[in-house]
């Protein structure tokens, strides 16, 4: 007899991604890793291989004194932090409204209160098909539902009825609709939301809300925002004035924006046409952050407040930001045109560190390109199954010829 509570049983198992990339350092540790592939690593690596980071936050950390860092952070954050996180999110597209915000270990942590406070026991989380696993795993872990629509129509565009239909789906059996959206620069295809895609959801979503039955609670993951151009940002324009039941929560982290990936530092953002509900949204998610991890990286928020407050600081360190953009963009165009030339067929693809090569047969083609020393990580199961390619752990050389030995894979397999 286990002596663990009922509601834990079938949890566990290694990560899917951890694990594979495990087996490319072990391989890599016996061939050298420059004869291996390694695009698994969801983490923006130069040409050695080793991570990229910016000169203006390597620099901001050094002045900030060791005993300022060393305190605790204030459970909810600080309002300068506070304050440079709806700037970093945002930019010039703040929505109208009350924002209010929480400090949370990475977008994650934010997913997880957001999850956690906003369905009940047994609710359903909403999302599309293409999605970043943990999604699933916060779910099972906070005793909620999950259930997802297809991504992409017939057209290669974000598929607007079905998530529609979905939508309407749960209005009529939970009082909260709930959905996440990962946009833009999608986790694991790398597409961005159109505006006029946009459009059609958030009318349906305000439609839901003055329904007199529902709440809307829609949730972004904006993880990888500042990898699609500024103006992807546009849509944010379309939550003015929103229903006082419709709650926009945005999950910014600045893992990749920042390069801080083990500093584990996030805001979960709460966008509302109500001070109420905000006040209600920072008491509540305040209760929980101190009920799980209590507090965050104080480092990192005044790495951010710093940054957000000098002017000068700020520009240097967006245009950082935008040259890493483009260097991406580049690794990402060497592959889709190299997977064009040679008949592999992509997930639609416009931003971001992720191209994903659907294939109902995801663990073989993993497994065949791991034969030629190629990491990749399979993802999905069914119609919805595909291989990962981490643009942003290669660099250009490593990309070159890449598309054309997964489409040998494909074909080796039967596919």
């Amino acid at each position: 007899m286990s002596v663990l509570a009922k509601h834990t049983q079938g949890k566990g198992g290694p990560d899917k991604i951890f694990r594979i990339s495990g087996m490319a350092k072990a391989r890599a540790a016996e061939v050298g890793k420059e004869n291996i592939v390694n695009a698994t690593t969801g983490a923006f690596l130069d040409a050695d291989g080793q991570l990229i980071t910016l000169k203006t936050v390597e620099d901001t950390v050094k002045t900030i004194p060791f005993r300022d860092s060393a305190e605790y952070a204030s459970i909810e954050g600080t309002p300068g932090f506070i304050e440079a996180a709806i700037d970093a999110a945002f930019r010039e597209y703040r929505p109208n409204g009350y924002i209010g915000g929480v400090a949370t270990p990475g977008g994650t942590g934010g997913l997880h209160h957001a999850i956690y406070n906003y369905l009940d026991d047994g609710d359903t989380v909403l999302t599309m098909d293409r999605y970043w696993a943990a999604y699933k795993s916060i779910a099972r872990e906070t005793g909620r539902n999950f259930d997802t629509f297809v991504t992409f129509d017939e057209n290669g565009r974000f598929n607007v009825q079905g998530c529609i239909a979905k939508l309407r789906e749960y209005a009529e059996k939970q009082t909260n609709v709930f959905m996440i959206l990962n946009t833009p620069a999608n986790n694991p295809t790398g597409y961005n939301v159109k505006q006029d895609e946009w459009e059609a959801v958030v009318a349906e979503l305000r439609a839901i809300a003055n329904n007199g039955r529902n709440n809307v609670v829609l949730l972004l993951d904006i993880a990888y925002i500042d990898f699609a151009a500024p103006e992807a940002r546009q849509f944010f324009t379309l939550f003015n004035d929103l229903p006082e039941n419709f709650l926009l929560l945005v999950a910014y982290t600045m893992s990749k924006s920042y390069a801080m990936y083990g500093y584990r530092l996030g805001c979960l953002l709460c966008v509302s046409s109500s001070q109420e509900e905000v006040d209600s949204f920072v008491a509540i998610n305040k209760f929980s952050s101190r009920a799980t991890w209590s507090n965050c990286s104080k480092l990192g928020m005044l790495v951010m407040e710093k940054i957000n407050k000098d002017p000068e600081l700020k520009a240097a360190f967006r245009a950082e930001q935008e040259e890493l953009r483009l260097s991406l963009l580049n690794r990402a165009e060497v592959f889709i045109k190299e997977a064009q030339e040679a008949g592999l067929k992509t997930c639609p693809f416009d931003s971001g560190f992720f191209v994903t090569v659907p294939t109902v047969k995801a663990e073989e083609v993993a497994a065949e390109l791991r034969k030629s020393d190629i990491f990749m990580v399979p993802l999905g199961d069914g119609a919805n199954a595909g291989i990962r390619v981490a643009l942003c752990a290669l660099p250009e050389e490593k990309i070159v010829g890449m598309a054309a030995k997964i489409k040998e894979a494909l074909d080796a397999v039967g596919e």
